[in-house]
């Protein structure tokens, strides 16, 4: 019964997201108003993740079987595709590129932000161009931060490596 509470959680709001597509006139997918409707409910928190976890689990786990029909659909009308597929292969890769390389930059920046012993206090300490922590190890971070920076806390640790004389 549970997952069938769960599973109908899910279908209300993705429901309402095909509402919302017809009553907004802007050329979005229903299910991405459905996907941002999820997202805020679950961000506010009149949506708790428990409500609504197994179910999201299993669909995600269910998820690649969902690619069958399209692949059908693509073999299918592939004498269409055919003559244009050096064209859809550019662009696949193009975006492939330019998705990996925004979503690095984006992970990189939390990552920095988020590793910073004052995260969100940035007129405190000694910060460079990046809003990075620097100055010696007593600065603060963590010690394969400061190891990185050349500034290990052992001075006597090699990291495995022969001293040279």
């Amino acid at each position: 019964m549970k997952y069938l509470r769960q599973l109908a959680i899910i279908l209300l709001i993705c429901f309402i997201g095909e509402i919302l597509n017809h009553l907004i006139p802007l050329p979005v997918p229903a299910s991405i108003y459905g996907i941002i409707l999820m997202f805020l409910l679950l961000l506010s928190g009149v949506l708790k993740p428990e409500s609504i976890r197994e179910t999201a689990r299993f669909l995600i786990a269910i998820m690649p079987i969902m690619f069958v029909a399209p692949a059908v659909g693509l073999m299918d009308s592939w004498s269409e595709v055919a003559s244009s597929f050096a064209k859809y292969l550019v662009i696949l890769l193009v975006s492939c590129v330019i998705v990996m390389g925004i979503s690095g930059r984006i992970t990189q920046r939390i990552l920095r932000y988020t590793d910073r012993p004052d995260a969100g206090n940035a007129d405190e300490g000694n910060n460079d161009a990046d809003g990075l922590e620097t100055g010696n190890a007593d600065a603060g971070g963590s010690d394969a931060d400061n190891a990185e920076a050349g500034n290990a806390a052992d001075p006597d640790s090699t990291d495995g490596k022969e001293a040279q004389p």
